[in-house]
């Protein structure tokens, strides 16, 4: 699994993408999302069918890039935006998508303080 500080933001492009490409070509497309592939955050892209995923990071020294291939079922997306061509994760939602899990509705239960009555 990978460990990412907490100031790392994570962005998935919407759109499909050619998984041919390497490190030039995902920072191309990172500075087509209007992103800056060199601000240390994660770039994450899907192919057509959603059963591949490459992202992008850069570290300080270089890029760095990571790959998965489900071995059935696809990735699946967050609700997104009409005409978005991204969407920002936290770090929760990305560890579900690697692991091929449906994210059309899951539901995250958070503790909430009841009021008190009067």
């Amino acid at each position: 699994m990978l460990s990412f500080a907490p100031t790392v933001r994570v962005f998935v492009a919407v759109a499909p993408f050619n998984m041919h490409r390497s490190f030039d070509g995902l920072a191309g497309e990172v500075r087509r999302l209007l992103l800056n592939p060199l601000d240390g955050h994660l770039y994450v892209f899907l192919n057509t069918r959603r059963t591949m995923m490459k992202a992008l990071f850069f570290d300080r020294s270089g890029f760095c890039v990571f790959s998965k291939r489900l071995a059935q079922g696809s990735f699946q997306l967050p609700a997104v935006a009409p005409g978005a061509t991204r969407v920002e994760v936290d770090s929760a939602v990305l560890a579900m998508m690697l692991e091929g899990i449906d994210l059309r509705a899951p539901r995250r239960l958070r503790y909430e303080r009841k009021q008190a009555s009067k």
